[in-house]
């Protein structure tokens, strides 16, 4: 097995159960290991330090997968490592059709995401259940057969489909790559039930695995917010939010999209749960428009959700992505009515909770309104935080309201 060898003072982070290593902390590796081969690291003074999973061509050279010594990677760890997670999520997840089963590095498995979604029609049976992963490092690339067997064997579900067609994996040196990797076709869409809502889920061509299952608990929370009130939620794509609102008793909500298929799958979404479609608007435009229009149009609302997709790929791109969290957060204030509720979030890895929160304090600031903070808000028991690995935590939320 190759070593690689840290430089002088570069292992601190690794003692602090970090798992990433940056192509500028090696000294020197041992041979030429290929992409997501095992291998040793160690300290420039010899200590063991981990097994990690070696990518050639990415600024993360190496993952760890292990700070134990004694544990080999093979077949059997990851068998081990699944069964850890769906003990955890089996523990702490209740009524929901999506859960995330396997969420990266906060489970032992760097670069690997898994979620399992089970049909409403067939609840109780796995034969129409399934599994959608993403392998978006070498490591999990390597071991990819490996972990479909495992997966198969430690959940009982018979289908799995790929979804790695990320842009991340090009830093890895891999392609993007869909199809089935084990068990039948998925459906056109598949139909869950979460929270007594019902929701139509593209797994083969949707956002991420199909469906966004890290905003489980903030749907629940609009669900039991939204009666008598009228809803503005941007950037809804298959409407998640607007039916958790239409759920919850909603007079109103008006739902803004720039994709006329995903509106189109959130019609289809508010008949199958025979909402009165007279309550919703759906608005295929551009969400920052939009909110000036309504705006400009004297429209208030009760509750407001802001959703937008990721605005800041990168720490380069974090100037550009506060002006326009800035601006959406700024107009949608404006069309909050006094004592309406804000839900506002933030998908952005490289935006952390501290400055976003410092981005919508500049909002209302410049709206001339007070707004207290209710609730901060992130993703789902199923999306854990590792405390050594805080980059895990891309999702934040604010729950406010106006004075």
């Amino acid at each position: 097995m190759h070593t690689l060898t840290l430089k002088p003072t570069k292992e601190k982070s690794l003692l602090r159960r970090h798992p990433w290593i940056y192509e500028s902390a090696i000294e020197h590796i041992e041979g030429r290991p290929a992409s997501g081969a095992t291998v040793i690291v160690r300290a420039h003074d010899g200590r063991f330090l981990a097994r990690a999973a070696y990518s050639p061509e990415s600024m993360i050279r190496a993952r760890v997968w292990s700070f134990d010594e004694t544990e080999p990677v093979d077949h059997a760890f990851f068998k081990r490592r699944l069964q850890r997670a769906l003990a955890y999520r089996r523990a702490a997840v209740t009524n929901t059709g999506a859960v995330r089963l396997v969420f990266g590095e906060s489970d032992g498995l760097p670069g690997l995401i898994v979620d399992f979604y089970r049909p409403a029609a067939a609840p109780d049976t796995l034969e129409q259940a399934q599994l959608v992963c993403q392998f978006m490092a070498a490591g999990v690339e390597a071991w990819k057969s490996a972990i479909v067997q495992a997966l198969i064997g430690v959940t009982g579900c018979p289908n799995v489909y790929e979804r790695s067609d990320v842009a991340i994996r090009s830093r890895e040196g891999l392609e993007q790559t869909t199809g089935v990797l084990a068990g039948a076709e998925p459906p056109e869409t598949l139909v869950i039930d979460e929270s007594g809502v019902l929701y139509h889920v593209d797994v083969r061509h949707g956002h991420k695995t199909g469906f966004y299952v890290d905003q489980r608990d903030s749907r629940l929370l609009i669900q039991q917010h939204a009666a008598g009130r009228e809803v503005l939620n941007c950037f809804c794509y298959t409407g998640g939010f607007s039916l958790a609102a239409l759920k919850g008793g909603a007079t109103r909500v008006v739902s803004i999209d720039s994709s006329g298929e995903a509106l189109a799958t959130a019609q289809r979404n508010v008949a199958s749960n025979g909402f009165d479609a007279e309550r919703a608007t759906w608005l295929d435009a551009d969400a920052f428009k939009a909110l000036r229009t309504l705006h400009e149009n004297g429209d208030q609302f009760d509750l407001i959700v802001l959703d937008p997709p990721k605005f800041a790929g990168s720490k380069a791109h974090v100037e550009r992505a506060a002006r326009a969290y800035k601006d959406i957060n700024l107009t949608g204030l404006k069309l909050l009515r006094p004592g309406g509720l804000l839900a506002t979030y933030s998908c952005s890895g490289a935006i952390d909770a501290d400055l976003f929160q410092k981005i919508v304090a500049g909002a209302a600031a410049d709206a001339g309104v007070d707004i207290r903070i209710l609730q901060r808000l992130g993703a789902g028991v199923d999306h854990p935080m590792l405390m050594a690995f805080p980059e895990g935590e891309y999702l934040k939320g604010l729950w406010l309201q106006k004075i």
